[in-house]
């Protein structure tokens, strides 16, 4: 069995040798690139393992790869990371004045997506005789509907696009992560089915403040924290060292109080890059800080999109549960579009959201490492493979198509209006 120094050793090795070989080689983002490469990488090795079955090329990195509970890596590690760097970074001013759109997308429009996509998997497992319940399609619909921050913020870093819109895409990405987990979480109580838990209207209810509005008061009482500690000192080392602190602090505690820990991590990034900058940090400590997070977000996120490429290599799927996964995909699209057509046409007397968007907003609807872990996360039913296979599918193809093609549709979408 491999030590964790080892299975460190290999995640890194590949993802600075796949990360040299795109940038020298292959024109695409870096994230894309390796996601590529990885899966390459991990198809030829079943297709020859396939051919010449005696020799198992692939044996001792399959091994490697099941060591990983990618649920808990994503979930309980980097998730709090890579969330309070992307709100680190975000300009709270602009989002205040997109507060608006920005919450009805990252709710009304995942409620949405969540009912079209779950309705419209169930129906189509009945056609293909698959044992999917319409209760675990609405899981899968929770699952896959939110677009992933971390998937979105790496895109956004190679398209150009209007403030007001890269901001309520950064918004829409950071909160409805944590809308979308608390609605998975509510929907898999239903689909349990399970006497022990209760699913009555008003225990909802309590989960819902719970998890949501506990996690961001949360968020916001440490992360003020951290703010004062860093006002009343000028040491860099010191103050990085807090920031560090009150991520993995805050979300472990978020964890033991049963709230939403990447909400809480949106708030005090939030907090931290809009408060800190103005009147608690000096120059060299914010050049010290946000390079520091700017390199946290860079390598583990080559190591987030390597792990889902390589994650091919020990998933089996069905060819029942493949062609379900295709056919999906047109699907969540269509739920896609829904979800970012219905806010501006109802609430269009506000004037605050434009129809003109929608085209590059649905395309932008990014899925990543959080759909796959909540995926695996599911207990196992007979539902599962068919979940998995459909959740696989979505986000290779929304991150290397989408991704790929998002500037080409923004120049087509957004520079004529």
């Amino acid at each position: 069995m491999l030590s964790l120094l080892d299975l460190t050793a290999i995640l890194l090795s590949l993802s600075a040798a796949f990360g040299w070989l795109n940038h020298k080689f292959i024109p695409l983002p870096h994230t894309i690139g390796l996601l590529l490469m990885s899966v390459v990488t991990s198809l030829v090795l079943v297709t020859i393992d396939f051919v010449v079955p005696e020799k198992h090329l692939f044996e001792p990195l399959t091994q490697a790869l099941l060591q990983i509970d990618f649920t808990a890596v994503v979930m309980d590690g980097m998730l709090a990371f890579l969330l309070f760097a992307g709100a680190l970074n975000v300009n709270l001013e602009k989002l205040r004045s997109r507060a608006i759109p920005v919450a009805l997308l990252a709710t009304l429009g995942t409620v949405i997506s969540t009912v079209v996509v779950g309705t419209g998997l169930w129906l189509t497992a009945s056609l293909l005789q698959l044992p999917v319940s319409l209760g675990w399609a609405l899981v899968f619909g929770a699952l896959i509907s939110p677009t992933d921050p971390v998937a979105v913020l790496s895109t956004l870093k190679n398209v150009k696009v209007p403030p007001a819109l890269e901001v309520e895409m950064q918004g829409e990405s950071l909160f409805n992560d944590g809308v979308g987990i608390v609605l998975f979480t509510i929907l898999l109580r239903f689909a349990l089915n399970d006497n022990s838990n209760d699913t009555s209207p008003l225990a909802i209810l309590q989960l819902l403040v719970m998890e949501g509005g506990g996690g961001l008061l949360l968020g916001l009482a440490t992360g003020y924290i951290a703010y004062r500690a860093m006002r009343l000192i000028d040491d860099y080392a010191i103050e990085v060292l807090i920031s560090l602190a009150l991520v993995t602090a805050t979300y472990a505690l978020a964890q033991k109080l049963h709230v939403s820990g990447p909400l809480s991590m949106v708030a005090a990034g939030l907090l931290i890059g809009d408060r800190g900058p103005r009147d608690a940090m000096s120059d060299r400590t914010q050049k010290y800080l946000f390079a520091l997070w700017t390199l946290i977000d860079e390598i583990l996120n080559s190591v987030l999109f390597l792990l889902i490429g390589l994650e091919v290599l020990i998933l089996r799927f069905e060819p029942r549960a493949l062609a379900l996964a295709i056919l999906i995909i047109p699907l969540v699209l269509f739920a896609r579009f829904l979800a970012v057509l219905t806010p501006p046409i109802l609430f269009a007397w506000t004037k605050l959201m434009s129809v003109t968007n929608v085209p590059f907003l649905t395309w932008a609807g990014v899925r990543g490492g959080i759909s796959v872990a909540l995926a695996l996360s599911v207990p196992n039913t007979t539902a599962k493979p068919a979940i998995l296979a459909a959740t696989y599918a979505i986000v290779l193809f929304s991150i290397l198509v989408h991704g790929s093609t998002l500037k080409f549709v923004a120049n087509r979408t957004i520079s004529n209006q």
